[in-house]
Protein backbone atom coordinates (compact mmCIF):
# COMPACT_ATOMS: atom_id res chain seq x y z
CA UNK A 1 0.00 0.00 0.00
CA UNK A 2 2.79 2.69 0.86
CA UNK A 3 4.58 1.11 -2.45
CA UNK A 4 1.31 2.36 -4.23
CA UNK A 5 0.85 5.73 -3.02
CA UNK A 6 4.41 6.72 -3.29
CA UNK A 7 4.63 5.81 -6.97
CA UNK A 8 1.42 7.91 -7.16
CA UNK A 9 3.07 10.52 -5.81
CA UNK A 10 6.21 10.33 -7.66
CA UNK A 11 3.69 10.66 -10.92
CA UNK A 12 1.66 13.15 -9.75
CA UNK A 13 4.04 15.97 -8.60
CA UNK A 14 6.36 16.50 -11.66
CA UNK A 15 3.15 16.63 -13.23
CA UNK A 16 1.68 18.98 -10.78
CA UNK A 17 4.91 21.01 -11.47
CA UNK A 18 4.69 21.07 -14.86
CA UNK A 19 1.02 22.55 -14.87
CA UNK A 20 2.01 24.92 -12.44
CA UNK A 21 5.04 26.18 -14.11
CA UNK A 22 1.97 26.67 -17.55
CA UNK A 23 0.04 28.82 -15.46
CA UNK A 24 2.90 31.23 -14.19
CA UNK A 25 4.34 31.25 -17.61
CA UNK A 26 0.33 32.55 -18.96
CA UNK A 27 0.56 34.73 -16.32
CA UNK A 28 3.44 36.64 -17.81
CA UNK A 29 1.92 36.76 -21.23
CA UNK A 30 -1.43 37.64 -20.58
CA UNK A 31 0.44 40.54 -18.72
CA UNK A 32 2.78 41.10 -21.48
CA UNK A 33 -0.61 42.06 -23.95
CA UNK A 34 -2.06 43.78 -21.10
CA UNK A 35 0.91 46.13 -21.07
CA UNK A 36 0.93 46.15 -24.88
CA UNK A 37 -2.52 47.72 -24.72
CA UNK A 38 -1.98 50.16 -21.87
CA UNK A 39 1.61 51.42 -23.67
CA UNK A 40 -0.05 51.89 -27.01
CA UNK A 41 -2.89 53.71 -24.96
CA UNK A 42 -0.24 55.65 -23.58
CA UNK A 43 1.25 56.78 -26.68
CA UNK A 44 -2.10 57.74 -28.49
CA UNK A 45 -2.75 60.40 -25.39
CA UNK A 46 0.84 61.39 -25.21
CA UNK A 47 2.30 60.94 -28.49
CA UNK A 48 5.55 59.30 -26.83
CA UNK A 49 5.90 55.61 -25.31
CA UNK A 50 6.50 55.37 -22.03
CA UNK A 51 10.13 54.47 -21.02
CA UNK A 52 8.84 53.28 -17.40
CA UNK A 53 5.59 50.75 -16.19
CA UNK A 54 5.18 52.84 -12.99
CA UNK A 55 3.75 55.86 -16.34
CA UNK A 56 0.81 53.58 -17.05
CA UNK A 57 -1.63 54.56 -14.52
CA UNK A 58 -4.25 51.69 -15.48
CA UNK A 59 -1.69 49.10 -15.33
CA UNK A 60 -0.90 46.65 -12.48
CA UNK A 61 1.16 43.49 -13.12
CA UNK A 62 -0.06 40.11 -11.61
CA UNK A 63 1.55 39.31 -8.27
CA UNK A 64 5.26 37.71 -8.70
CA UNK A 65 5.58 39.41 -12.31
CA UNK A 66 7.85 42.21 -12.54
CA UNK A 67 7.86 43.60 -16.17
CA UNK A 68 10.68 46.13 -17.64
CA UNK A 69 10.63 48.32 -20.90
CA UNK A 70 13.69 47.94 -21.90
CA UNK A 71 13.31 50.96 -24.70
CA UNK A 72 11.00 53.21 -26.13
CA UNK A 73 11.82 55.72 -28.88
CA UNK A 74 9.27 58.69 -29.17
CA UNK A 75 6.78 57.30 -31.72
CA UNK A 76 9.27 54.46 -33.04
CA UNK A 77 8.13 51.86 -31.00
CA UNK A 78 8.63 50.00 -27.68
CA UNK A 79 10.42 46.78 -26.44
CA UNK A 80 9.17 44.97 -22.90
CA UNK A 81 10.45 41.60 -21.18
CA UNK A 82 8.59 39.59 -17.99
CA UNK A 83 9.11 36.77 -15.99
CA UNK A 84 7.53 35.12 -12.93
CA UNK A 85 9.52 35.06 -9.73
CA UNK A 86 8.48 31.36 -9.48
CA UNK A 87 9.32 30.36 -12.52
CA UNK A 88 13.46 30.07 -12.86
CA UNK A 89 15.27 30.64 -16.34
CA UNK A 90 12.08 31.21 -18.28
CA UNK A 91 11.61 34.97 -19.61
CA UNK A 92 8.87 36.29 -22.05
CA UNK A 93 9.16 39.47 -24.31
CA UNK A 94 7.34 41.34 -26.65
CA UNK A 95 7.95 44.68 -28.83
CA UNK A 96 6.61 47.21 -31.31
CA UNK A 97 7.80 49.41 -34.01
CA UNK A 98 11.15 49.83 -34.80
CA UNK A 99 12.48 47.99 -31.80
CA UNK A 100 14.76 45.25 -32.40
CA UNK A 101 14.42 41.54 -30.57
CA UNK A 102 17.30 42.29 -28.54
CA UNK A 103 15.60 44.33 -26.31
CA UNK A 104 12.81 41.98 -25.75
CA UNK A 105 14.66 38.71 -26.06
CA UNK A 106 13.39 36.27 -26.56
CA UNK A 107 10.88 37.58 -28.86
CA UNK A 108 11.32 37.81 -32.73
CA UNK A 109 7.96 39.06 -34.35
CA UNK A 110 6.61 42.37 -33.35
CA UNK A 111 4.01 42.24 -31.39
CA UNK A 112 3.56 38.79 -30.22
CA UNK A 113 5.08 37.97 -26.99
CA UNK A 114 7.12 35.08 -26.89
CA UNK A 115 8.55 32.85 -24.26
CA UNK A 116 11.55 30.69 -23.43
Amino acid sequence: MVVIIGLLTSIAIPKFSSVREKSYVAAVTSDLKFLANQVEIYQSQNQSYPNNVSLLVDFTASDGVPLTINEANLGQGWAATGFHSAVLGRQCGIYYGNETSANATPATSPGVVTCN
